[in-house]
C-alpha cells in the first residue's frame, strides 16, 4: 500500500509569503487612503468658489495646523495675484479700511501701496505678483492703492489681469475729502496758496478750478463711469466714509458679506478713540495691544471760509447726484 508522505513546510518560504501578503495589504490600505485623502483635499482646495461656512472653517483648521495658527501650514503658501482691490478714494478713509480687514483670517493684504496699474504696470505681472503677501488655498489676497480710481489706464489694465476681480471704492463728501487732501498737502508745504484761492480759476467770476487734484478727485461719477465701461456694478463695492467712522463695524459687515466671507469682524473688534474722532481697533492683527492708525490720521483740517464751501456744495451736487444714480445708493451729503 503507497504511503502519502507529506513534506514538512520550509519555514523561509512560509515568511517570505507572510511578508508578501502584509505588504500587498499595506499597498492595499495605502491606495484607499491616498484617495480618501485625495478627495478631501479636492474639496478643501474649493473654499475660494465654495460659499458654504463650513467649508470655510474646515479649511481654516487645515491651515492652522497644530498650533492653532496659519504659521504650521506657511509651507504651503504662495504668492498670488489679488482677488479683490480697494481701488479708492485717497483721503477717504481707505488705510483704515485695509487694517481693519487684515483682521479676517481669510484676507492676506499687502500693507503698502503698490501702485502696479498706475505708476509700475511695465514692469509686468510677475513682479507684481512677487509684491503680494503669501496666501493659502482659500484665503482673499488684497492691495489698496487710492490713486487707481482717478487713473484713467487702470480700469483696463485691471481687467486684463482679472475679469472677476472685486473692487472696493471708500467714498466720502467730497468737499471733507478735498480739505483732508489739502490738509496733508500744507503739512508737507507749508507754502502753497490757500485752498480759498486754489478752489477758483478766477474768483471774482467764483469759476470753479475742477481739475485742481483734491476737487477732480471728488468728482466720482466721471471716475465710476469708466470703470463701469469694464466692470458690472455687481463686482464693485462703495464704503461709505462717514459711516466707517460712526459704525466700523456696519460697515465692515457690509465688506465682508461683498467678499463672501463669514462675519468674524464685529463691533468687539473696535472702540471709538474721542481724542482722533475716529474708531481703533481693540486688538490689531498679530498684536494684543489696542492700535490706532498713525499721527497724520486724524489731524485738524484747515479752516476755509464758509463761502467758499457753499459755492463748493453748489459745484458738486449735480455730480454727486449723478454718483447716487450710478452706484445704486444715496450718500446723503449736504
Amino acid at each position: 500500500m503507497a504511503t502519502l508522505i507529506i513534506a514538512p513546510l520550509d519555514t523561509h518560504k512560509l515568511l517570505i509569503m507572510f511578508s508578501f501578503s502584509i505588504t500587498c495589504i499595506s499597498i492595499l490600505y495605502l491606495l484607499l487612503g491616498c484617495c480618501d485623502s485625495s478627495e478631501n483635499s479636492q474639496k478643501l482646495s474649493l473654499g475660494w468658489y465654495d460659499n458654504n461656512n463650513n467649508s470655510r472653517s474646515a479649511l481654516r483648521g487645515l491651515e492652522r495646523g497644530v498650533d492653532g495658527n496659519s504659521s504650521g501650514r506657511e509651507w504651503m503658501a504662495l504668492r498670488r495675484l489679488p482677488h479683490a482691490l480697494i481701488i479708492g478714494v485717497k483721503k477717504g478713509g481707505t488705510r483704515a479700511l485695509l487694517e481693519f480687514l487684515r483682521l479676517h483670517p481669510d484676507i492676506r493684504a499687502l500693507g503698502a501701496e503698490p501702485h502696479f496699474f498706475d505708476r509700475h504696470y511695465s514692469r509686468g505681472l510677475g513682479w507684481y505678483r512677487s509684491m503680494m503677501p503669501k496666501a493659502l488655498n482659500g484665503q482673499i489676497v488684497m492691495e489698496k492703492t487710492p490713486r487707481y480710481f482717478v487713473t484713467p489706464e487702470t480700469p483696463g489694465r485691471i481687467h486684463a489681469m482679472s475679469k472677476n476681480i472685486k473692487l472696493i471704492v471708500v467714498v466720502r463728501n467730497p468737499i471733507t475729502r478735498a480739505i483732508s487732501d489739502y490738509t496733508q498737502i500744507i503739512s508737507k508745504t507749508p507754502d502753497i496758496p490757500s485752498f480759498e484761492s486754489l478752489t477758483f480759476k478766477n474768483r471774482s467770476t467764483g469759476q470753479i478750478d475742477a481739475l485742481w487734484s483734491p476737487l477732480y478727485i471728488g468728482l466720482y461719477a466721471k471716475h465710476l463711469e469708466r470703470w463701469l465701461a469694464y466692470f458690472p456694478l455687481s463686482q464693485i463695492h462703495f464704503v461709505h466714509g462717514e459711516r466707517l467712522i460712526s459704525d466700523p463695524a456696519g460697515e465692515l459687515g457690509r465688506v465682508q458679506d461683498f467678499l463672501g466671507l463669514e462675519r468674524i469682524i464685529t463691533d468687539k473688534h473696535f472702540y471709538f478713540n474721542k481724542t482722533k474722532g475716529f474708531p481703533c481697533l481693540k486688538k490689531p492683527e498679530g498684536s494684543s495691544k489696542p492700535h490706532c492708525l498713525g499721527k497724520t490720521k486724524g489731524r485738524t483740517h484747515a479752516r476755509i471760509d464758509p463761502d467758499v464751501i457753499q459755492k463748493l456744495r453748489e459745484f458738486y451736487q449735480p455730480h454727486n447726484l449723478r454718483f447716487y444714480r450710478m452706484a445704486g445708493m444715496d450718500f446723503g451729503w449736504q
